[in-house]
């Protein structure tokens, strides 16, 4: 087992399962006003295939996405222009994947249609989009359970440390609820994305 660590930041340990590279920590980190505050990810099959030459083409041109749509059970999210599928990229979610967001701390991801309404370039996850949950539906559950819906949520990619070599797949759920990505992918995403665009989350 391999301890890696880095000025200012917590140690990280990485070991190899069945080939597979998994990090882990064993502290809590701050992260996205409390979004994600630890980082458990175990990745697999590190280093992603590059993208499709009209992908790239996409990106590299300017063309900018109008909805994102994610998949929650196939751990996808899809930039869409139209009817059109601009880009597809392997996705992480919270460590209890099934069902939507109700409370603080539940570990959920939200599922519905929201906006991106922010972002953050110094993010200790590379780049973050932020997302607009709560919506007041999702207050009005919260209050009438007498509970907090949360917030925080984002779209956002690994540590600076992890480079640019995105995961083909996440081998495990390591967010608080956010939307993980690789580091690659996240700088397309906002350079695709404008503050606004609608974002729905499906089961």
């Amino acid at each position: 087992m391999i301890a890696i660590a880095l000025r200012g930041q917590p140690s990280w340990h990485a070991s190899t399962v069945s080939g597979d590279i998994v990090f882990q920590t064993h502290r809590h980190i701050a992260c996205l006003d409390s979004c994600v505050r630890v980082f458990a990810a175990a990745l697999l099959f590190i280093g992603a295939g590059l993208p499709t030459s009209a992908a790239f083409a996409a990106h590299q041109s300017g063309v900018k996405a109008d909805r994102i749509l994610v998949l929650k059970s196939e751990r996808k999210l899809l930039l869409l222009r139209g009817e059109k599928v601009l880009r597809s990229y392997p996705i992480a979610l919270g460590p209890h994947p099934h069902g939507t967001k109700q409370v603080i701390g539940d570990g959920r991801t939200p599922e519905g249609v929201y906006t991106i309404d922010a972002r953050h370039a110094h993010s200790p996850y590379h780049l973050a989009l932020h997302i607009s949950y709560p919506s007041e539906a999702d207050r009005a559950l919260a209050v009438a359970a007498h509970d907090d819906p949360g917030g925080d949520i984002f779209i956002h990619g690994l540590p600076a440390w992890y480079g640019r070599n995105d995961p083909v797949r996440f081998y495990k759920d390591w967010t608080k609820g956010c939307i993980s990505v690789g580091n690659t992918a996240i700088e397309e995403i906002w350079a695709a994305v404008d503050d606004g665009t609608p974002i729905e989350i499906r089961p």
